[in-house]
């Protein structure tokens, strides 16, 4: 173990202080602090280089700035390359336990874990430290697939953690890390970058597009290749190349199948299903179903989909036209998500409502437009929401410069100001 420890020294705070933090991301961390102090395993959940990392040094950060010994803070990153054998969790147990040994921290001991997943058997390791009774002991940790919530960790934690999804950095943060005033040359810029935290310190768009690319095939690989032994990659290139093509419509499996046929590449319903739920596990993609306003109830069949980043429409494909309605659309649906709403493609008679929003029992009816460019588009957007007869709130977010008001109890709103 003494290989290890000592590669742990250069990544921890006990001698140089907390490393790099980064761009501090206010609104994680104000939740975070809430549990913070409790006996529930922290867990966060996001695609790979969404900013999970520094998020963890914030908290570090945190925790040393409220008097925490930075010796009772042990930070391991299974991504390391000196870690790369440390495969097993007898390895990361005794790691543990040489770490303890060694530095003898008093107290409560405050323990992270980067990409944890990547460990065989990691969840024994970390159901130990939650049910350790004998020593106080506080457990962060991160991933990069969903499944360590529907799997693993609900097998051994159930009811012992809690979980927060990170996203990119939103419109909000993307400007308060270049000191932008919200208005709309900053969201266009927004639309036309993303959130990706490294990409916030990229200028040249060519660098942009090779990083983009490169993310999306680690992420392919790793997270869905590696993990669920696909045998046709090909497959599934091209299919989150379509994903991204058509963000926003509304499709179903079957029109996807026949498409590929059409183009003369073998897929199925059953292939076309499951690399679309490992897609969404990855963090790539997100689904938004249809609902039913009248029938209260949701719809099979088509749905649309949206993408985690903007950064996989703008540079991955390079030869598209990404189109800012669609690029606006994927940014009100994403600021939604990340703000704990749970967001459905809206159905009311024979009108569609681009998203319905809902947070216990709070719901806002939504309208996304491009430009209100003159009384047409503007009675479309308005009147869809106009005609649903009840007492929630309804707007239509755009990117005209200034607002038109609140129109027969429907608010417009200016996209920087979501």
């Amino acid at each position: 173990m003494s290989e290890y420890f000592d590669a742990l020294k250069k990544y921890n705070p006990w001698e140089q202080g907390v490393l790099k933090t980064g761009f501090h991301r206010q609104t994680y961390l104000n939740k975070i602090e809430k549990v913070i102090g409790s006996s529930l395993v922290k867990v966060f959940m996001g695609q790979r280089r969404c900013g999970k990392s520094y998020l963890m040094r914030q908290i570090m950060d945190l925790l040393i700035s409220r008097g925490v010994n930075a010796v009772n803070i042990c930070y391991i990153n299974m991504e390391w390359f000196e870690f790369s054998t440390l495969n097993d969790s007898i390895k990361l147990y005794a790691l543990i336990k040489e770490y303890k040994k060694t530095l003898k921290p008093n107290g409560r001991i405050y323990l992270f874990f980067d990409e944890i997943q990547s460990v065989s058997g990691w969840e024994k390791v970390i159901n130990a430290y939650a049910q350790n009774l004998t020593e106080e002991t506080e457990v962060f940790i991160t991933g990069s697939n969903a499944t360590l919530l529907s799997g693993e960790l609900a097998t051994w934690l159930s009811g012992r953690y809690i979980s927060f999804t990170v996203f990119p950095f939103s419109f909000h943060e993307f400007s308060g890390f270049h000191d932008l005033k919200p208005c709309r040359e900053s969201m266009l810029k927004y639309l036309k970058s993303g959130g990706l935290p490294e990409m916030l310190h990229i200028g040249d768009e060519e660098i942009r597009a090779h990083y983009t690319q490169s993310l999306r095939d680690t992420i392919l690989l790793r997270d869905i290749v590696q993990r669920h032994h696909i045998k046709d990659a090909w497959l599934l290139e091209n299919l989150f190349n379509y994903m991204v093509s058509e963000t926003g419509r509304l499709f179903s499996i079957n029109n996807i199948v026949n498409y590929f046929n059409a183009q003369k590449i073998k897929a199925n319903h059953e292939t076309i299903s499951n690399y679309i739920h490992y897609l969404k596990q990855a963090y790539l993609i997100h689904e938004a179903q249809r609902y039913h306003i009248k029938a209260k109830e949701l719809l099979a069949g088509v749905r649309k989909y949206y993408l985690n980043d903007l950064a996989f429409r703008n540079y991955s494909m390079t030869r598209m036209d990404t189109g800012l309605s669609q690029n606006i659309e994927n940014m009100v649906f994403l600021h939604y998500l990340s703000a704990g709403f749970d967001v459905f493609v809206g159905t009311w008679h024979d009108k569609e409502i681009d998203f319905i929003a809902e947070s216990g029992n709070e719901r806002i009816y939504l309208q996304v437009s491009y430009l209100l460019s003159d009384e047409k588009v503007i009675k479309r957007e308005f009147g869809n929401l106009e005609s649903i007869k009840d007492h929630y709130p309804k707007k239509v977010i755009s990117l005209d410069d200034v607002s038109i008001g609140n129109r027969n109890g429907v608010e417009h709103v200016c996209a920087w100001d979501i």
